[in-house]
């Protein structure tokens, strides 16, 4: 398998100095160097004495020459050093003929770098002692050496042989758990093992290890340790060792073999310290030239299995006239314990993969088994090896033994090039920059002292808006009758009781977070003070100039929003981000798609640099199939992180669905570069090589993505917690609670003060304001400002509500405001004003982030899932339905996954998307006969009934899952439908229950659409207003809702907002004709609100 580029090359090696020498007698002796290669000796140079400080001058060159018709080879350099021996030459005695020598020691050197296409190289190679050599010094002192030269005329590979060629390494470790029958006592055996190579003739290359050393259990082999040079008859111990090479384990799961698993890892660790075991620890090396790479990797491609030998054979002594030495016995038939183990190559054409190492079972060696397993390259397979060549063997009574003490073989594999180049994540990177489209850039921030104290007015005129809030919850809204109704003496004692409220609730402290990165941002672009003081009276007093600064822009911040709060009672609602996106999952679920886009573009319009908005329309534009413009989003939020995962794989996904698969491999790459924990991104590479049919890069992309799952699973094992993967589909966000309870992030408490000129209601309001903020301040003067990380008052102000809805659910009480009845998106106004509805607890605890609506829903069995089952979960969230099916048929095929609740469910859920309801039906009677107490299967069961018409199926269904102590992952629209079948069925009572806890979960407009009607057919006439008015301010475009409430104004005798209302209804179109005629008759009733009578 060598081929040499043309004759005659000389390998000139010169050996220049010796250093550190000694001899045997004598401090200077004589000594000379002699070179062997291949078992030939290249020469001796000169006797040379050796000087007092121990070197020597050799100046001794010898040279051999490589042969492509046999003698010295290419592959001959590969795995075959240079020996170099120094030799003694002692002084001739008296009578004595001949000259005696001894040797000293032994160098070696490899000729590897001739092969990477160098001319020349200088070394100094260690030379290591024999044994009882004066040359043998103590651990960690000085060791002798010598200066050597190699050099050619011309490299012996040109540059496009170098970089077409390889270079294979095969270790052999140890067989570990041996049969018990061997034993060290006894005959002698030649422990051997072999395996065949391709090369480019029809013969293949034999790689043979022999003298493996049987060893007794009872301790672990060293790690790391070196490997030894596959050549026997080596003079000094120490030159067995290949320079720099070494052994060096890792743990069993980032194996490649077949005991890699969990299961495994307590048998490996008693065979492998307490069983016996035979140890080789041999590297072999092998030259490939291009066409024998070739041969190799269509080879690997064509046999994933390789047989690898195991046999003993007993050594005998050689009759006298060869010396005595131990030989293998010629007689085939004295072959014995012949096992086989097969190792999986296939790896080595994975992209980037150079070395593969394993354990790797040992089973008897039959001959149908290893040419079953061979085909159909077995024509190529030679039998030269002295492993084979006996009669074929049909049964195998001693290799059985390997099987009943489980042996197995640890192997390495190991290549100088990966056979299939890896993309560099340079490229990657380059190439994704390349398809998508150029990152804006950011909007600049502002910043500096006038920055700083904006903010500071800001955090003001907030906490003061609380403030009062917190003052008219005590009190009420009378404090501006300061001349009439209230003297001096009652203002100050509900000053006193207010400041009491706010110090005993915990209000202060929420203040003083919310408030304290604005002071520091003062304090460090302001002051520029951003190190520690001094001396603790220069900090009292710069902490003195502070407070007046602070309380002088405090007087500026109140008298500036004061005027502004107080010109009238309108506020405007505006809905966060989060509550856009339920009420466009509402409506997208509701199929009500063009209200649906109208939403997630809201969400564009408001934060265009946030991916998440763009990852959200996208997967709304994947469900209504338009997938031109889901590339679009998901392409736009890679232009904004070209790092986020996620839309790395989207826009993977939707190359592969428009066929552009080139792209497709260049999203899903890189996504495993940048993230090469990510079972998703492995998985989605798989799939992907599956539709190109590259079975060898799908199992790869599998293994990898099974393995980190592996470690993923390992690692909440031993932190002993367990992660939900699950992907709650039902819920979306829900609205962020303020700082102080109300409803929405941005919605304002209205102020109506009566019987008092504005001049009166600013001075009582500031007077209340001032006498609250002042210790407020206060506390500053004890706290160190400039130590404070920017960020931390929001997380700690945060941390506090959490704490204080556990101790005090009271004092956070919501007050709510109406919009008015114009459509308006600027001005709304009304003078309904809402009332506190339902438990404060919970509507602060559920109302804070989305993740209290799932902190509790259902995850299954809490078993462990699959990567497919990993990635459906994501698919499905994305509305990537048209990948699903495929992967689904992994997750039925795949040995750890098969039939399971989870797996009929999601069948279920793809084909009720699709209106099948027979299917969909079909596989949720599966998923519930494998998990009956899934509540999951009983929300889908109920959407089934809901969607088919059979509400009393599906009200049964839907009663079911609400009564499981955890939650489904729908809850939303579990509440939503069973509110509307009770409203359809005149349960009003139960209606209204129901829709409460929808609004304590996730308001929306038709929650509270849905508890308006219920109050409003239980007559509760002020409730229903109340709810109704929150529906329209969520989303004044709603017909049914302006119906409502002209229903409820025309019952409570309001003529000019019933007309309002009955306008807009007509307006935006009602659609139920009921409704309207049941308007049109209690008008008739009233005798007013249709302006058209």
């Amino acid at each position: 398998m060598e081929q040499v580029p043309s004759t005659g090359k000389l390998v000139n090696i010169t050996v220049a100095n010796g250093y550190d020498l000694k001899g045997f007698k004598g401090d200077t002796p004589v000594t000379f160097v002699r070179a062997e290669f291949n078992h030939a000796v290249l020469g001796d140079s000169s006797k040379v004495t050796v000087s007092s400080e121990g070197s020597a001058k050799y100046n001794f060159t010898s040279s051999f020459e490589l042969s492509p018709e046999g003698g010295i080879t290419l592959d001959g350099l590969a795995h075959k050093p240079l020996f170099l021996t120094v030799t003694e030459v002692l002084p001739k005695e008296k009578k004595q003929k001949e000259e005696k020598t001894l040797t000293l020691g032994q160098a070696v050197l490899d000729l590897l770098p001739l092969l990477e296409g160098a001319s020349s190289f200088e070394t100094t190679v260690p030379l290591h002692p024999v044994r009882g050599s004066p040359l043998e010094t103590p651990l960690g002192s000085k060791q002798c050496s010598l200066d050597v030269k190699v050099f050619v005329a011309e490299p012996l590979l040109t540059p496009a042989q170098v970089l077409g060629s390889n270079l294979l390494k095969v270790t052999l470790e140890a067989a570990y758990s041996v049969p018990e029958s061997f034993i060290p006592a006894g005959p002698q055996q030649n422990y051997m093992v072999g395996l065949q190579v391709p090369s480019v003739g029809e013969k293949d290359y034999p790689i043979i290890f022999k003298n493996g050393n049987l060893k007794l259990g009872g301790e672990r082999e060293t790690i790391p340790r070196p490997k030894k040079w596959p050549i026997a008859n080596i003079l000094a111990p120490g030159a067995n060792n290949i320079p720099d090479a070494f052994i060096v384990g890792g743990p069993y799961e980032e194996e490649e073999g077949e005991l890699n698993h969990p299961e495994d890892r307590e048998f490996r660790n008693q065979a492998e310290c307490m069983k016996k075991r035979i140890v080789w620890d041999l590297e072999s090396r092998c030259y490939l030239d291009p066409s024998a790479v070739a041969s190799f990797q269509k080879r690997i491609a064509d046999c994933r299995l390789w047989p690898v030998e195991l046999t003993r054979v007993p050594l005998v002594v050689v009759p006298k006239g060869k010396a005595g030495r131990l030989e293998k016995a010629d007689d085939e038939n004295q072959l014995s314990f012949h096992g086989v183990a097969y190792v999986n190559m296939v790896p080595l054409l994975y992209p980037g993969v150079k070395r593969i190492r394993g354990a790797f079972h040992v089973y008897p060696y039959l001959d149908s088994t290893v040419f079953e397993k061979q085909a159909p390259s077995i024509k190529s397979q030679s039998s030269d090896t002295p492993l084979e060549g006996e009669t074929p063997l049909r049964h195998n009574p001693e290799g059985q033994q390997y099987l009943e003490a489980g042996t197995y073989i640890v192997l390495e594999i190991q290549l100088d090039k990966a056979l299939v180049p890896k993309r560099m994540p340079e490229e990657l990177a380059r190439r994704v920059k390349e398809m998508i489209p150029p990152r804006p850039p950011l909007a600049r921030r502002m910043g500096g002292a006038q920055k700083a104290v904006s903010d500071y007015h800001t955090q003001i005129k907030s906490i003061s808006r609380a403030i009062l809030d917190e003052y008219h919850r005590m009190f009420g809204k009378q404090v501006t009758k300061v001349g009439s109704d209230l003297d001096s003496e009652t203002l100050e004692e509900q000053k006193c009781q207010l400041n009491y409220e706010l110090n005993c609730s915990g209000k202060y402290f929420a203040f003083k977070e919310q408030l304290k990165h604005a002071v520091v941002k003062i304090v460090r672009e302001k002051y520029l003070k951003t190190t520690a003081f001094e001396s603790q009276e220069e900090l009292q007093t710069f902490i003195s100039e502070l407070y007046v600064f602070l309380v002088d822009q405090m007087h500026v911040a109140l008298n500036q929003t004061m005027p502004d709060d107080l010109q009238g009672t309108a506020s405007t609602i505006h809905t966060s981000t989060e509550q856009l996106q339920l009420f466009a999952f509402e409506a997208e679920v509701n199929e009500n798609f063009e209200m649906a886009a109208v939403y997630y573009e809201e969400r564009l319009v408001r934060e265009p640099q946030n991916l998440d908005h763009w990852l959200d329309y996208g997967a709304f534009c994947l469900l209504t199939e338009d997938n031109i413009k889901a590339q679009e989003c998901f392409r736009k939020a890679l232009s904004l992180n070209e790092s986020h995962i996620h839309s790395l794989l989207l826009c993977g996904v939707l190359a592969v669905l428009m066929e552009h698969y080139e792209q497709a491999e260049i999203f899903f790459e890189d996504a495993t570069c940048l993230e090469p924990t990510n079972v998703i991104a492995w998985t989605l590479l798989g799939l992907f090589y599956e539709i190109q049919n590259n079975d060898i890069r799908m199992e790869m992309a599998f293994h990898e993505a099974f393995k980190q799952l592996q470690a993923q699973q390992g690692k909440q094992k031993s932190t002993g917690t367990i992660e939900n993967f699950e992907v709650d589909e039902g819920v979306k966000m829900e609205s962020s609670i303020g700082p102080w309870g109300t409803t929405n992030d941005s919605s304002t408490t209205a102020i109506k003060m009566e019987g008092t000129t504005e001049q009166e209601r600013l001075l009582a309001s500031k007077q209340l304001i001032l006498s609250a903020l002042k210790p407020l301040l206060i506390l500053f003067s004890s706290y160190r400002i400039y130590s404070v990380r920017p960020g931390a008052a929001l997380s700690s102000l945060y941390e506090f509500l959490e704490e204080s809805s556990k101790l005090q659910p009271e004092s956070q009480e919501p007050m709510l405001i109406s919009q008015s009845l114009e459509p308006s998106p600027v001005h709304k106004s009304s003078n309904v004003l809402l009332k506190e509805i339902t438990a404060k607890k919970e509507t602060l605890k559920c109302q804070d982030s989305a993740a209290c609506l799932h902190s509790a829903s259902y995850s299954g069995s809490q078993t462990p899932g699959t990567i497919f089952m990993e990635t459906i979960r994501f698919l499905m969230k994305v509305n990537a339905v048209q990948f699903v099916h495929r992967v689904l048929a992994h997750e039925l095929l795949c040995p750890q996954g098969g039939p399971s609740c989870e797996y009929y469910l999601v069948l279920a859920q793809t084909h009720l998307l699709k209106k099948d309801f027979a299917k969909t039906e079909e596989y949720l009677q599966q998923a519930s006969q494998m998990d009956y107490l899934n509540p999951n299967v009983w929300g889908v069961k109920g959407h089934l009934y809901f969607l088919s018409g059979n509400h009393a199926e599906a009200k049964a269904c839907y009663e079911r899952t609400i009564s499981f102590v955890v939650d489904a992952s729908e809850m939303h629209f579990i509440f939503l439908r069973l509110g509307h079948i009770y409203l359809e069925e005149r349960e009003y009572e139960k209606a209204k229950q129901i829709y409460i806890q929808a609004c304590k979960r996730s308001p929306s407009c038709l929650t509270w659409l849905g508890l308006g009607i219920a109050c409003y057919r239980l007559e509760e006439l002020t409730e229903a207003e109340d709810a109704l008015s929150e529906a329209n301010a969520l989303n004044n475009y709603n017909a049914e809702v302006w119906a409502y409430l002209a229903l409820v104004c025309l019952k409570a005798g309001r003529q000019l907002e019933a007309e309002q209302a009955y306008k807009y209804t007509i307006k935006l179109k009602l659609k139920d004709e009921a409704l309207l005629a049941e308007i049109h008759t209690v008008q008739e009733m009233v005798g007013f609100g249709n302006p058209s009578f």
